[in-house]
């Protein structure tokens, strides 16, 4: 590590340390604007074993210790971690998964094949206990935590709407270091996006495509920073119309969402490119749905003009444009058919299939208990959730999925309505996606925070619910 990147991670530290003490959101906010710094570690790697530690996952942790240290909280989410109504399932999941890791790799100790974390992934090896499987179970656990920790914050409108400005200030950052690196390829800015570039795994940050360079931003490689642009893009998108601010959520989130696609767009991954195609299919699903909604909300109308002559706007742009000088669109047409239609065809395409079929055959091989959490590499999220967790642990954790998507705000609530519909939207492209490219069976940050909204204003809803059918009980979220 540089000196310029230990004074960065020196400034970060003393912000995180002032979030622990402040009363303000800080820690909220650099939450979210540590997510778009996915290959700067905030630890130096000789410290922690060759260890990269994200700067999220370090105000992750700072989060996590500040809400739980309010007792009444952590008794709170202590109750909803052993409620199957509220967390209860999510905790389950989380037990089978440290039994198995702890477990299943050193019972099935090279008995299964298995495709490494790290390491040559061209072939199967045998599986073993690695370091992996405790350096993933901690991130596993984390995000866990978050979950309840999110679950507790944004029963607050005031740290709600501090949320969701968190999401345009994480795009607002993700788009800034994507143009930063798009621009390095013609000026001299290499020196200061190199300080960020800190982690110890692999980083693809050169690579060439179609003629020009893959954009990657400050993300390990340009898949990794398309998917991050596709899953801010989904969240802003949607749950903007719940940002109370005017001049955020119509001045700053409208051209955020278009220089997200623009981004998406330049990191020429195939998965992303898919994305962005489901976001588009499920942005006209939702349009449609809101205008033909029978009882009027305001909230969930908001924009329905804008957006579609936002939609009629940019048709016609494509219409002058191809007009004007077709070659774009056939370059545009040239990209989506070799990142796309031809990627069947690729080497890339072929190994990531034949991981999932190991990973498959791992589960079947230690007869549905699981390798443990990192003990195998997928390229399908289901696949690497029950491959790793374990059928059970596989049928908790999308047990949890679905009863998180079925969460509904409390009556009279409409802000909260429209959130719970927005995060369901928000899900579909990235989960999808995810059917693909998804390696791991951790949910992530932006997982986490997802389902810790829907959590905090889905029991809203069900206490409201108990009340109703309890006269005179206590309102426990009264005063909120």
């Amino acid at each position: 590590m540089t000196a310029v990147s230990a004074l960065l991670a020196a400034l970060y530290w003393c912000v995180g340390l002032w979030g622990l003490v402040s009363r303000r959101p800080v820690l909220l906010y650099l939450f979210f604007a540590s997510i778009p710094f996915g290959s700067f570690a905030v630890v130096p790697p000789e410290a922690t074993g060759g260890l990269t530690i994200l700067p999220a996952s370090a105000t992750a942790v700072l989060l996590v210790m500040k809400t739980m240290s309010d007792r009444a909280t952590a008794l709170t989410a202590l109750s909803s971690a052993l409620d199957l109504r509220r967390l209860g399932l999510l905790t389950a999941f989380l037990s089978v998964a440290v039994v198995t890791t702890l477990f299943m790799p050193r019972l099935f100790a090279g008995e299964v094949l298995i495709i490494p974390m790290r390491g040559d992934l061209s072939n199967p090896a045998p599986l073993f206990p690695t370091r992996q499987n405790l350096s993933q179970l901690a991130y596993l656990m984390l995000s866990v935590l978050l979950v309840f920790t999110f679950a507790q914050l944004l029963k607050s409108d005031r740290l709600r709407q501090a949320a969701l400005h968190g999401l345009v200030l994480a795009a607002s950052l993700a788009v800034i270091t994507g143009a930063l690196d798009f621009a390095a390829q013609y000026l001299p800015l290499a020196p200061l996006l190199e300080p960020f570039r800190t982690a110890t795994y692999t980083l693809h940050v050169d690579v060439e495509l179609l003629g020009g360079k893959r954009v990657v931003g400050l993300m390990p490689e340009a898949s990794s920073f398309g998917s991050l642009c596709v899953s801010m893009l989904c969240l802003l998108y949607f749950l903007r119309r719940g940002i109370r601010n005017d001049r955020v959520r119509d001045l700053y989130a409208p051209p955020l969402i278009l220089l997200l696609v623009l981004f998406a767009w330049l990191s020429t991954s195939s998965a992303t490119y898919l994305g962005l195609a489901l976001f588009f299919l499920v942005a006209l699903v939702e349009w449609t749905v809101r205008l033909l909604e029978r009882r009027y909300s305001p909230l969930r109308r908001r924009h329905l003009g804008a957006e579609f002559w936002a939609v009629v706007g940019g048709l016609a742009v494509v219409v002058i444009v191809a007009l004007a000088k077709p070659t774009v669109l056939e370059g545009v047409s040239e990209a989506l058919d070799r990142m796309v239609f031809q990627k069947a065809e690729s080497s890339s395409f072929a190994e990531r299939n034949m991981w999932t079929a190991v990973s498959l055959n791992a589960l079947v091989e230690s007869y549905g208990f699981g390798v443990g959490i990192g003990g195998t590499r997928s390229s399908n999220r289901v696949v690497s959730m029950f491959s790793n967790a374990g059928v059970i642990g596989g049928l908790l954790y999308f047990a949890f999925f679905i009863q998180s998507l079925c969460r509904r705000a409390a009556p009279g609530d409409e802000e909260g309505r429209v959130l719970i519909s927005a995060v369901r939207y928000s899900i579909v492209p990235p989960f999808l996606v995810g059917l693909l490219i998804g390696t791991s069976p951790n949910f992530g940050d932006i997982g986490a925070f997802r389902f810790g909204l829907l959590t905090a204003i889905g029991l809203g809803g069900m206490y409201a619910f108990h009340t109703r059918r309890t006269p005179g009980a206590i309102q426990p979220l009264a005063g909120r």
